[in-house]
C-alpha cells in the first residue's frame, strides 16, 4: 500500500464480475474493489437496475450524505427527479453530479439500464424522506 495516498493499486474485469443486491431491492450492484483500495476514502460500482421498472418501488424520495457523487450512464436510460431540477432523463453517455443531501427519486428506467457511480466517502448515509 501507498503510504502517502493510502491506496493500492486494484484492478476489475467484467468478465469476473458479480452482480449482487445492495442498498436498493431494484439495483444489483457490481463492486468495483476501489473502496478496499482506497482505505474507504472512495466506493465505485456498476449498477445493473432490474426490470421491469416498478415506479412504485423506485420513486421513494431520498438523499444522501456524501461528499461527492458521480453518476454516469453505460447502458440504457433513467428518468430522476431532483429537488430544484425537475425530472431529468438521462442517456447512455449523460453523467451528473449530485451534491450531498440532494433529495431525488428514479422515476422510470429502461430494461438495460446500467450505471456507474462513484461516491466519497465509501460509507456514507441514506435517508428516505417518504
Amino acid at each position: 500500500m501507498n503510504q502517502e495516498t493510502k491506496q493500492q493499486f486494484t484492478v476489475s474485469h467484467l468478465k469476473d464480475a458479480v452482480f449482487e443486491p445492495g442498498l436498493r431491492a431494484y439495483a444489483h450492484y457490481r463492486d468495483l474493489g476501489i473502496a478496499l483500495a482506497t482505505s474507504g476514502a472512495a466506493v465505485a460500482h456498476v449498477i445493473r437496475l432490474i426490470p421491469p421498472c416498478d415506479p412504485k418501488e423506485v420513486s421513494i424520495p431520498h438523499r444522501h450524505g456524501v461528499e461527492f457523487q458521480m453518476v454516469y450512464v453505460l447502458k440504457g436510460w433513467l428518468v430522476s427527479e431532483f429537488e430544484d431540477q425537475g425530472a431529468v432523463r438521462m442517456e447512455v453517455g449523460s453523467c451528473w453530479l449530485q451534491p450531498s443531501g440532494m433529495r431525488h427519486a428514479v422515476l422510470d428506467y429502461s430494461d438495460d439500464c446500467e450505471i456507474l457511480e462513484i461516491v466519497m466517502p465509501a460509507n456514507f448515509s441514506t435517508e428516505n424522506l417518504n
